[in-house]
């Protein structure tokens, strides 16, 4: 019996897959200094032997049953390596993607536990498992994920979602906070943080300090064109009023365009614009807290830094580099 199933189909995201075996690898190194059960997993592909993953790269795997087999195991999906809505959905068609959320929703049928990371959540919405739970995937993807599955909830600040027997991860290098999760789970923190850092990772709570507002689009003309009307008139952000008016539509038209395009509301976008502005000049600047709060139109530092704990779970320091410091 293994405790990991690793799934891979051909195009997966190549680091994703590497970073899963890599940090399942070195627990299974650490585990008898640790005095702890050494990990055992197991590679599938319903592509076959040898699934070739992104930039042309193959693995060696064994070839998914047709018929599951009720085990014990941890399923592990990384990233598909998809960006868009429109090529998750014709990746969803393929033969190889068919047949694996079969085995998927096999799996959690009998109770198995399942993890997938970035565009791989997309193939726990196609196999029905999603509603009822609290989920997160890419931050960019989120809104498109909500709308293919009312019945979840989407959090996209956040990194890692446990509910129930699914644990979902963001973006495509969240793999190895999702990958430190699972061993924190299963054989303690001690694992976990011994993984951590002879490997030099951390687990992230928050996709937050990452996002960049002009992708939350996903391409939507009328988001970009707000985003950019936002950033221009920094340090006084436009209204929701003044935007709809300027975009010649009421509040309430531009709030269910914005909601849909991006899972969240004006207000929310607006906000997001802000700590982006706020993040990058503590990045490239030596501006003082108090001066970047006053560049991007929050009245004090105080409602700057509580912004950025609330969004990001971090005080603006953290994005002030080592050479940058006062």
């Amino acid at each position: 019996m293994h405790d990991f199933t690793v799934l891979v189909l051909d195009n997966a995201y190549a680091s994703g897959v590497a970073v899963t075996l890599d940090v399942l690898a070195t627990a299974a190194r650490l585990a008898p200094r640790l005095r702890l059960p050494v990990p055992t997993w197991r590679v599938l592909s319903p592509s076959g032997p040898a699934p070739v993953l992104s930039n042309g790269l193959t693995l060696p795997a064994v070839a998914l049953p047709r018929r599951h087999r009720p085990d014990g195991s941890t399923w592990i999906v990384p990233g598909l390596g998809l960006d868009t809505p429109d090529a998750i959905t014709a990746r969803l068609t393929d033969d190889d993607a068919q047949q694996a959320l079969r085995a998927l929703a096999a799996h959690a049928k009998t109770g198995g536990r399942i993890a997938a990371a970035c565009s791989a959540v997309f193939l726990l919405q196609a196999a029905g498992l999603l509603g009822g739970h609290r989920v997160t995937t890419t931050w960019w993807l989120a809104a498109e994920l909500q709308r293919r599955e009312p019945a979840c909830t989407v959090d996209a600040d956040r990194m890692v979602c446990t509910s129930g027997t699914l644990t979902t991860a963001g973006a495509a290098f969240a793999q190895t906070d999702l990958m430190l999760h699972l061993l924190r789970t299963r054989y303690g923190a001690a694992m976990a943080d011994a993984v951590g850092r002879l490997l030099l990772i951390d687990a992230r709570q928050a996709q937050s300090p990452f996002v960049v507002p002009a992708l939350l689009s996903g391409g939507d003309e009328l988001v970009g064109r707000l985003v950019a009307r936002i950033e221009a008139a920094l340090p006084a952000p436009p209204s929701v009023a003044e935007l709809a008016n300027a975009f010649a539509m009421s509040p309430r038209t531009l709030l269910r365009h914005v909601r849909e395009a991006t899972g969240g509301s004006v207000m929310a976008l607006v906000h997001s614009v802000r700590l982006n502005r706020a993040r990058r000049l503590l990045e490239s600047s030596r501006m003082t807290v108090e001066r970047v709060a006053e560049a991007v139109g929050y009245g004090d530092a105080t409602a700057l830094r509580r912004l950025m704990r609330k969004r990001t779970g971090a005080a603006p320091g953290r994005f002030r580099p080592a050479e940058l410091a006062p």
